[in-house]
């Protein structure tokens, strides 16, 4: 196993153990995404797609492999993409956005490098 395999194995399980987090505490993803859940609707959208959809894309590439680690990447450097233009067209320049941004540049390009 190589160092790579290492790092796109962090990050994989990073996605999971955020996803996990919001499912099992929805409340606390306000601290990195600045969401807070109105009643229990949003509570529950939280643990579905925070939660459910993070855990499950965090765990595809240990059932999958290579190619979903690829498209793990291709996930994060798009929600990167999106969130650049965002952060000039909403002049969101928090230090938990950028940080947001980082992670999801780092993560993306080891995710999708073979």
């Amino acid at each position: 196993m190589n160092l790579l395999t290492i790092f796109k194995m962090i990050a994989a399980l990073g996605t999971a153990a955020t996803g996990f987090l919001a499912l099992v505490r929805p409340t606390a993803i306000y601290g990195f995404t600045g969401l807070i859940a109105e009643g229990p609707r949003g509570i529950s959208e939280i643990r579905a797609i925070f939660g459910a959809l993070f855990i499950a894309l965090g765990i595809a590439p240990f059932l999958f492999g290579a190619t979903a680690y690829r498209v793990l990447g291709l996930g994060y450097l798009t929600i990167a993409l999106v969130r650049l233009v965002s952060i000039f067209i909403d002049r969101s320049t928090s230090s938990s956005n950028l940080i947001s941004l980082a992670i999801e540049i780092v993560f993306g390009i080891i995710l999708i490098l073979r």
